[in-house]
């Protein structure tokens, strides 16, 4: 089981050059359990998980692992706590599957980059588990998008981390391997309580494989709690400036969100 770590943004404020992103930030991901970032594009959501992994600096305040800025860490020790797969990851030319699928076994490796037989295990079962084994020997810039999408979540599996961040792992994927994919985290989760926290557009796919939302607007927090409390037709015209209905969803009796078109007001 992982060990369950705390993680928390403490007033950070996020800026690229002159332009803030965002300011005064404060946030808390929950121990163990699987978060969803929402929001419109352009909002902040991927520039607020690059500062929780520590790809970017804030301006201003700290994000905190188990209490101590995670600049303090180790590189090395750090990513065998916390793991995160962007938006656009470039894969080394030519470089094929498993070699790249194995550079998650780096955190766990002496000096000399021997494998071991735990290495060998783990790659096999992250290639296993997104359906990836026939194109292990493959070189990955030849692969469709989506095939590519399942193998960087493949090198995030074999990272095993204890917080697994995703910058919209479901892009490229159609709804079957969307699907699939968040079944295979959600498995994650509860098998060795690994904290998950993803940026997903698709409201109701967050709603339904999601403990907690948080809603995103401008570069702050609109709203945050259970997919219950966060998914309602005040905070989606809030947030995204769309009018809707909200339902149980038939299958999870998560909120399901139905949204209504302009053109629908006109007849």
């Amino acid at each position: 089981m992982s060990l369950a770590h705390t993680l928390e943004a403490k007033d950070i404020s996020l800026a690229y050059g002159d332009r803030t992103v965002i300011e005064g930030m404060g946030l808390t991901i929950p121990q163990g359990k699987i978060t969803s970032i929402i929001g419109p594009n352009g909002c902040g959501k991927s520039t607020l998980l690059r500062a929780l992994s520590r790809l970017m600096k804030p301006a201003a305040g700290e994000v905190l692992l188990d209490g101590t800025p995670l600049t303090s860490r180790h590189s090395k020790e750090l990513a065998r706590i916390l793991g995160l797969l962007p938006q656009s990851p470039v894969a080394p030319e030519g470089i094929v599957v498993t070699d790249l699928v194995g550079r998650g076994r780096h955190p766990h490796q002496n000096m000399l980059g021997r494998w071991s037989a735990r290495d060998y295990e783990v790659v096999a079962n992250a290639l296993r588990s997104t359906k990836t084994e026939d194109l292990a020997e493959r070189p990955v810039d030849e692969l469709s998008g989506g095939q590519r999408q399942r193998v960087w979540i493949a090198m995030a599996l074999a990272q095993e981390t204890d917080i697994l961040m995703l910058d919209e792992p479901t892009t490229y994927l159609d709804l079957a391997n969307q699907l699939e994919i968040l079944d295979l985290l959600t498995d994650l989760n509860r098998a060795e309580g690994t904290t998950i926290v993803m940026v997903l557009h698709d409201i109701n796919l967050a709603a339904r494989y999601s403990d907690y939302l948080v809603g995103m607007k401008g570069g702050a927090i609109a709203c945050h709690g259970t997919p219950d409390e966060v998914v309602t037709p005040d905070n989606m015209l809030d947030v995204f400036g769309i009018r809707c209905q909200v339902h149980p969803d038939p299958v999870s009796r998560s909120p399901l969100v139905m949204p209504i078109g302009r053109h629908h007001f006109e007849r």
